[in-house]
């Protein structure tokens, strides 16, 4: 087994066929870039907080949100000009490779657009995609230091005018006053798109999104909120006017507008983090291959070994599920919306699994990753940010739940999703339609991707356990006070969560042709973490005696095979000295 069979991003090596000829060359572009400014470079601005500015102008000078962010239908006739979730991946995580505060400006444009494309505002969709080409950024101004996202309330209050007034007259709709907390790009954004409330009307009806611009007079930018390159500002509005051009919706639909945009934007996190692990993982392998401790490098310690195995089996069970979610985003459709499911698990689970992977390496690397001059560091402190960003493993967590019955139990046939990788638009992005429902979201049957890898023994363990929890669920099902008790229910979650992250790792090993080998050591881990779930369950204080004697029963050891194990652990050592940055 060697590492062409699932290959970690290699920027020496990286040639995605896969994409037209305008995408292979700005994500070389972007590579060459980073390379470029090296190591030393990059970790300096990371310690001092430097701002991405020469990134940004990088940005402009290539129009690479223009031409990755902008949706045809905006795009000026411009055909390389597209919302392509697949090649957004790409980019995602390459950036998450260099730096977090590069993918941070990318991935708060993308948040602040996603109001915009989804309104009938068509001037402010216009100028969108003008400000994009010519190198602007934008904002996404939902967030308060006292509500946070709750989208529910906000403080920022639109005030309407006095008819016959000077602004009447001047086509002034609303003064907007009040102030937004952790908004990125807020020092810079051309449009910020802003979630407010009128303060003539109550409820629903309420809500208004607007477009407001930071370099107005009447934005008050009070400060970046945290220490680090990326700018995540608070700013105030003082009776900043409104017109009626830079309103993007009103009422509930200003509602669902919050939520899709969110949609869209989280799920460009698992890919960022992706890149993280995978620099900090070159790093981690080709220091402790060539450190020798006691007499013995140290990768001949057991506990480093299977450190590293677990570690890059994790690795690559994330870019399985990532990748295959990708096909069920670009295939969705207001029949087909399975990507309300697979989109958190891409922001709590495929996230979290990257803080798992940083705590493996961090356990063999000890005081060498702290040091300074490593990009190492720098992921092992900013790697926890993800995870708690566009909600946290709470909050999509308590999502997922959601979509447990109908897809355990009630399957519907859908036709087969392939991979999509084409050079196509995604506009469904912008249509999503109302923010409700997900109890009702069908699913294909997950079974049949289990049975047709039964042969691969941790798959066929794992499998059992799968379907022990649909054992829990008819036979000692939560009550309804457990039901009200979510620090017990986000337990069930977790383990649902891994019955619907097998089933997409399998979907995609079986599109890639992975090797039996990582798909039997990535179910080696799937097995330990249900049993690490199933023994939470058990020591609930509210479990009843039938669920802890299903999380006894649902306890198995993996498959143990040393071969195995040996096979890709050369696969591991094969990445020593594959990559390092130039410096």
């Amino acid at each position: 087994m060697t590492n062409t069979d699932v290959r970690l991003f290699n920027p020496a090596t990286y040639d995605p066929q896969q994409f037209d000829a305008e995408t292979r060359r700005l994500l070389r572009a972007t590579i060459e870039w980073f390379e470029g400014r090296g190591k030393q470079r990059l970790l300096a601005d990371d310690a001092n907080a430097v701002w991405t500015a020469d990134f940004l102008d990088f940005v402009k000078k290539e129009k690479l949100f223009a031409t990755f962010l902008t949706p045809a239908a905006y795009a000026d006739g411009d055909p390389d000009r597209r919302w392509d979730a697949a090649r957004n991946a790409a980019l995602s995580e390459i950036f998450g490779f260099y730096g977090l505060a590069y993918w941070y400006a990318e991935q708060v444009t993308i948040l602040g657009l996603g109001p915009i494309w989804q309104s009938d505002n068509e001037a402010a969709k216009k100028r969108a995609a003008a400000d994009l080409a010519a190198g602007e950024v934008m904002a996404f101004g939902l967030s308060e230091q006292t509500h946070g996202a709750d989208i529910y309330n906000t403080d920022l209050v639109l005030t309407p005018t006095e008819p016959g007034s000077a602004d009447a007259e001047a086509g002034i709709l609303f003064r907007a006053n009040g102030e937004k907390y952790y908004i990125g790009n807020g020092n810079v954004a051309s449009m910020v798109s802003v979630f407010s409330r009128r303060a003539d009307l109550e409820g629903a009806d309420a809500y208004v999104w607007f477009a407001a611009d930071s370099r107005h007079e009447n934005y008050r930018l009070l400060g970046n909120v945290v220490h680090q390159q990326m700018y995540v500002s608070t700013f105030r509005l003082e009776n900043y006017p409104v017109r009626a051009e830079d309103i993007l919706h009103t009422g509930p639909e200003a509602f669902s507008a919050a939520l899709n945009t969110v949609n869209v934007g989280k799920f460009n996190l698992c890919h960022g983090g992706i890149g993280m692990v995978e620099h900090s993982f070159y790093e981690a392998i080709t220091h402790a291959n060539n450190r020798v401790l006691y007499g013995n490098p140290v990768t001949e310690f057991p506990h480093v070994r299977a450190n590293f195995v677990d570690a890059y089996a994790r690795i690559i069970a994330m870019k399985l599920f990532s990748d295959r979610a990708i096909d069920y985003f670009r295939g969705a459709s207001l029949e087909d919306r399975r990507y309300l499911l697979f989109n958190p698990m891409t922001k709590s689970k495929v996230t979290s699994e990257g803080e798992t992977v940083m705590t493996l390496l961090l356990d063999v690397l000890a005081a060498k990753g702290f040091e300074k001059n490593t990009y190492f560091a720098e992921v092992q402190r900013l790697i926890s940010t993800l995870p708690r960003l566009e909600g946290t493993v709470h909050v999509n967590v308590g999502q997922i739940l959601k979509f447990m019955p109908n897809y355990l139990f009630d399957p519907q046939d859908y036709p087969e999703i392939g991979t999509r990788q084409d050079a196509a638009d995604d506009a469904f992005f912008w249509r999503q339609g109302p923010a409700r429902g997900a109890g009702k979201v069908r699913f294909a049957d997950w079974a049949p991707i289990y049975d047709k890898h039964a042969d691969i023994p941790n798959v066929s363990r794992f499998y059992e356990q799968a379907q022990a929890l649909r054992t829990l669920l008819t036979t000692a099902a939560p009550d309804a006070a457990q039901q009200k008790d979510l620090d017990f229910m986000l337990t069930i979650g977790h383990l649902f969560s891994l019955v619907v992250y097998g089933q997409l790792i399998l979907e995609q090993a079986a599109i890639t042709g992975l090797d039996r080998d990582l798909i039997d050591q990535i179910f080696d881990f799937q097995v330990r973490d249900f049993n690490g779930y199933a023994t939470a369950l058990y020591g609930k204080p509210s479990a009843t005696p039938d669920q802890q004697g299903w999380a006894a029963s649902a306890l198995r050891p993996p498959v143990a095979d040393r071969p195995r194990f040996d096979r890709v652990w050369a696969e591991v050592a094969s990445y020593d000295g594959a990559y390092e940055m130039r410096p």
